[in-house]
């Protein structure tokens, strides 16, 4: 059974808005274990609205969201739902006026506004998904300087780590502990980091403070490629968060023979 099978079928099962944390723990818990990046992927390009669809081979080509691979809706960062017609409308991808593929309703709106937290960036880089940026970061902690304390992955008294914990007020993308046990909150964004995500980063962090920090100190890391001016401003009236940029390094090297 393909990867998107198994996910038609456990998100078919819970008939409801789930996230892509329960869907890919239904599937593990079915099949066996699967690779979490693999199964993002076909959330991603079975959900009719995520921008980030587009990258993927069943939706290369314009064409109205009514097939298989279309059974899916993203409701909100991390979170779908199954698609209904009746209910959310009808998608499509449809060619763009510089040649390239997007994804629409089809009345035409690109995106609509009511939609706009529920779709990714439309940046095409190595991290094209926030996923895979989420999941290297996650792997690679320990190189993330924020204090002088090591930090390393969060991990719950009942086994959950730390990578899209979820909470009350939403998926943390990774909950970070230092060796003096102080929690860092990291939120990362693919492309550039709007203002919002501010007000997003205090949310989780309000929530580590009451229900896992208790008096010990909680910051918070907002990582994306781009940091605007509006969120530099924002962020020099509050003393716990810390901004940082990331970038890509690729080079190819001939092979010796």
């Amino acid at each position: 059974m393909a990867i998107w099978e198994m996910v038609k079928e456990v998100a078919s099962e819970f008939g409801r808005e789930v996230s892509y944390a329960e869907i890919r723990q239904a599937v593990k818990d079915r099949y066996g274990d699967q690779n979490d990046a693999t199964l993002n992927c076909a959330i991603i390009s079975s959900s009719v609205n995520h921008p980030s669809r587009i990258h993927y081979q069943e939706n290369k080509k314009p064409r109205v969201c009514n097939r298989e691979h279309d059974f899916l809706f993203n409701t909100g960062r991390g979170r779908v739902e199954p698609y209904n017609l009746a209910k959310h409308g009808t998608w499509e991808i449809f060619t763009k006026e510089d040649g390239g593929i997007g994804v629409r309703m089809m009345d035409g709106v690109d995106t609509p506004e009511k939609y706009a937290d529920a779709v990714a960036s439309d940046d095409v880089s190595i991290f094209a998904l926030e996923s895979h940026l989420r999941d290297y970061l996650a792997k690679n902690i320990s190189k993330l300087k924020t204090t002088d304390a090591k930090l390393s992955v969060y991990v719950s008294a009942d086994g959950r780590d730390g990578v899209e914990f979820q909470t009350d007020v939403g998926p943390i993308d990774i909950l970070a502990i230092d060796e003096q046990s102080r929690f860092v909150v990291i939120e990362l964004k693919v492309g550039r980091g709007p203002d919002a995500a501010l007000g997003q980063i205090l949310r989780y962090m309000g929530w580590v403070q009451k229900h896992l920090a208790n008096e010990n100190q909680v910051r918070g890391v907002i990582v994306a490629a781009e940091i605007p001016k509006k969120l530099r401003y924002a962020v020099t009236q509050v003393s716990n968060v810390t901004l940082m940029e990331y970038e890509l390094d690729f080079s190819v090297n001939q092979v010796e023979l």
